[in-house]
């Protein structure tokens, strides 16, 4: 490819560079760098000059990252987009309010709850898709439960990113634009906020830029 749509920093924490994708020392913990975001940022907008990418963005950053970014002396693109986990369950409120205040796009991922990959999920955490109140609202509609919680964060003006290799959920994904949420379903929605993660990198803990100590 000549460039790239959208090319973003993945994590506002740095892994030691080297062969591993994900180094770690004879301990079994992860090894970090010490990278400065600003100067990170500096090179996506260098590859945005180059014609390398037509926008940049991040993920996973929380507020205080993403004003470190928008305060940066001499900046020259702010962030297109934030992408970061975001379902009822952590509907990420406050900080989809800040990135609309700044007119960066929230993007969701593991928006239908997670896989439950052990090596990301506490395998003992609730399912999303099978809470009684998503449930309820998928009847009333004659629509699934992923469909709700997908239609949510659309009416919410989050961008919604949803993987499948099942054919029959892809086709099933695509109808989220067939039907609407009432204003009261969005407020029901809204109330099964817990601010509980599925997604909690063990690298990130204890850093002191990690960006998963707070909702927002």
């Amino acid at each position: 490819m000549d460039y790239v749509d959208l090319y973003i920093i993945h994590f506002p924490v740095a892994l030691q560079p080297g062969e591993e994708l994900l180094p770690v020392d004879e301990d079994g913990k992860y090894i970090l760098d010490t990278v400065d975001l600003c100067a990170t940022w500096e090179a996506l907008e260098k590859c945005k000059d180059a014609g390398l990418t037509k926008s940049i963005g991040v993920s996973n950053f929380n507020h205080k990252q993403l004003e470190k970014i928008l305060n940066k002396p001499g900046l020259k693109y702010k962030p297109v987009c934030n992408q970061v986990e975001c379902h009822p369950y952590l509907n990420q409120r406050k900080l989809l309010d800040f990135c609309k205040s700044k007119d960066i796009v929230l993007v969701a991922y593991s928006a239908l709850g997670s896989q439950r990959d052990v090596m990301w999920v506490d395998p003992n955490s609730p399912v999303l898709l099978d809470d009684p109140v998503l449930c309820d609202i998928a009847k009333k509609h004659k629509r699934t439960p992923a469909l709700i919680a997908l239609r949510y964060q659309i009416q919410r003006g989050v961008v919604v990113l949803a993987k499948s290799f099942n054919e029959k959920r892809i086709k099933e994904n695509m109808q989220v634009f067939e039907f609407h949420l009432t204003s009261e379903d969005m407020k029901v929605l809204d109330g099964l906020n817990r601010n509980l993660r599925y997604i909690v990198t063990q690298f990130a803990i204890g850093h002191p830029e990690y960006p998963f100590s707070e909702e927002y």
